[in-house]
């Protein structure tokens, strides 16, 4: 994998050898910088298959650690493995009334659930030097089958209700057990290493306890779950620590609440999101964007309901195969109604008003349109995983010669909105037809060779997951990378045979036979919330000046200034720039405020500002910029920004 290396220097000189009044403006004005890290590491890395990479970097030396996955390395994932069955046995050496639940790997580590009292860091600790304990005894895992009857049994004598539980779920035999030793022993289908002395313990370390319920149903007990990560070696740990610092220096739920960007609000419910006028203003700005580039591109836009009786979605296949992410219906007038999870049977709705000839397609719709599924609370998180959200939704229907130019003028919109945020890395997947799927062979074939050849044509490096496609059709997916090269899953584009059958849409071809068109799905941000929240942790809250909530602070440097600085803030804002202005205190408070708050420019006014009516101009990142007049401010703020939306 190709590994960045982010540069941690700003692009703006500080131009602190020059007299204030005699330094120059520089040009442009501080717009293209790049994201920093923490100075002592830069990192890239991935949430999928390939190796995450970590630069350390310091006057002394610059080397490169690469970082193994679960999916390029089993002996980590068996290590991973391993430790959650180490750690759960260690956890009921200390704690015998604790009752196990279930222990997978994950991206990072690994955890294991269990129904206890509430931990502490110190019982961490206390289960960490218990663990090492059990590594450097080097007991042998053993594999065990037995019989439903035989686990049932083992099973009831240790009164573990949850792996009762667990067993009652397995359909087949016989069922595998793994030993640790001889006195300690799982359900688990493996694998896992040799002995415990595989695991380098000071390779191991316990991260976090968290209340989850079992099963995530907030209406069943909640446990006690035990974070930790794992690696081959300790060097591997100590990279992995930095990027975790970095990652959690970025987290947008913090940087939400630090920047008055969003909120969820306890009374209205988990999963809900409220977006602050900050917030609110960079979703407009996101939403100017996206609409004014798909008009561009040939696209309707549209507005649709948020419910819809309920029959609409017996019709789609909704209640059939997706119910279980459906809130309830509500009854309206003896009719039966619900939310809508998806846009699509609203597109097709208005496709079907009326008769179309093969001389309209191909037709292209597009809506913004807020959606709502049902998740379990316990896996609700941030604005990455919500219960209401709205969908960069749009629909394509076309014949069957259109379908690779369509795919292709789809890859060309995705990359021209992608761009305008920084994001030029993809990793791209086209997903084929499964075992079970509708449609014939043919159609499949034609379909999956037009988004073959549009890649192609595309110029992208793509993989093939064979059989991996929806049973209505083949996918395309994008992932993007951001600043610490983690993939984030955004882009999709997917053929549909499947809904214009259920609503069976038509058109007359140039024989006047009615025929079925070809229905493309496709969202290229996926939600905005989740895009928004992706954002965040991209730019670590430093907003391109472009898309920054708040674009210039007026600060006086004392009350005297007070009313020339709000005319600024009035002329800058006629002009389409996003300023207030900041007073009350202490003019070096007003710029740590500012800074703090990740306000781009801030534009200083005293005394001598005021009689030349111009202003000193700051950057958070490169100091103080100058004197100028506000009319230059504003001609290089235009000019400089190349805001890509109209505002």
């Amino acid at each position: 994998m190709a590994t960045t290396l982010i540069s941690s220097s700003s692009s703006i000189p500080f131009l602190k050898h020059q007299p204030l009044s005699r330094r120059r403006f520089p040009y442009p004005l501080f717009l293209h910088r790049t994201n920093t890290l923490c100075p002592s590491i830069t990192a890239t890395a991935t949430t999928d298959s390939a190796a995450v990479s970590v630069h350390h970097h310091d006057d002394q030396t610059n080397h490169k650690i690469v970082l193994p996955t679960n999916q390029s390395s089993e002996t980590l994932l068996r290590i991973r493995h391993t430790c959650a069955h180490v750690m759960a046995m260690a956890v009921q050496k200390l704690y015998p009334e604790a009752k196990v639940t279930i222990g997978p790997w994950i991206e990072n580590g690994f955890y294991y659930d269990f129904d206890i009292e509430a931990l502490t860091d110190k019982d961490l600790k206390r289960v960490k030097k218990e663990m090492d304990r059990i590594i450097s005894r080097n007991l042998p895992l053993v594999r065990e089958e037995v019989s439903r009857d035989e686990a049932l049994r083992r099973i009831t004598a240790l009164n573990e209700p949850y792996k009762m539980e667990i067993l009652e779920g397995i359909k087949e035999e016989p069922i595998t057990i793994y030993h640790i030793g001889e006195e300690w022993w799982d359900l688990c289908a493996g694998p896992h290493v040799e002995s415990t002395g595989n695991i380098n313990k000071k390779a191991v370390e316990l991260e976090s306890v968290a209340g989850a319920y079992w099963r995530g149903d907030e209406r069943k007990p909640m446990l006690q779950r035990i974070y930790g990560t794992a690696w081959e070696n300790e060097e591997q740990l100590k990279a992995y620590l930095h990027f975790k610092e970095e990652a959690k220096r970025r987290d947008h739920r913090r940087l939400g609440q630090d920047l008055d960007l969003f909120s969820i609000q306890d009374d209205a419910g988990g999963g809900l999101v409220f977006w602050h006028p900050k917030g609110a203003i960079v979703r407009h700005i996101i939403e100017d964007l996206w609409k004014k580039i798909h008009m561009e591109h040939g696209y309707d836009l549209l507005y649709t309901p948020h419910v819809a009786k309920a029959d609409l979605w017996k019709i789609s296949g909704h209640l059939d195969f997706y119910k279980e992410n459906m809130y309830d219906q509500m009854s309206i007038e003896d009719e039966l109604y619900q939310l809508r999870p998806m846009n699509c049977p609203y597109h097709i709705l208005l496709y079907k008003r009326k008769l179309h000839s093969y001389r309209d397609f191909p037709i292209r719709v597009a809506e913004l349109g807020t959606v709502y599924r049902y998740e379990l609370s316990g896996s609700l998180h941030g604005l990455f995983r919500v219960r209401g959200f709205t969908q960069d939704d749009a629909h394509i229907f076309c014949l069957d010669d259109q379908i690779k130019d369509e795919i292709r003028g789809v890859l060309d919109l995705t990359e021209e909105i992608l761009q305008q945020f920084g994001f030029d890395k993809y990793e791209v997947n086209l997903s084929t037809r499964p075992e079970k799927a509708v449609g014939d062979d043919d159609i499949w074939e034609k379909a999956t060779s037009a988004l073959r050849d549009a890649l192609d044509d595309k110029g992208w490096t793509y993989q093939i997951d064979e059989g991996g496609g929806a049973f209505y059709g083949p996918k395309i997916d994008l992932k993007i990378e951001d600043a610490l090269g983690r993939k984030w899953q955004c882009s999709t584009i997917q053929v549909d045979f499947n809904l214009p059958q259920r609503f069976d849409i038509t058109y007359v071809d140039s024989n006047t036979e009615k025929k079925r068109p070809i229905m493309i799905h496709r969202a290229v941000l996926g939600s905005l919330e989740r895009f928004f929240g992706v954002l965040i942790e991209n730019y670590a809250g430093d907003f391109p000046l472009w898309l920054s909530p708040i674009q210039a602070r007026v600060l006086p440097v004392t009350d005297a200034q007070l009313e020339y600085c709000k005319d600024v803030t009035k002329k800058l804002k006629r002009n389409g720039i996003r300023a207030e202005v900041c007073h009350g205190e202490r003019l070096p408070k007003l710029i740590r405020n500012a800074e703090k708050q990740k306000i781009p420019l801030m534009a200083v006014v005293g005394a001598k500002e005021v009689e030349t009516e111009t202003v000193t101009v700051r950057s958070r990142f490169g100091g103080e910029l100058g004197t100028i007049s506000v009319d230059d401010l504003i001609s290089r703020i235009k000019l400089g920004t190349q805001n890509p939306t109209s505002l």
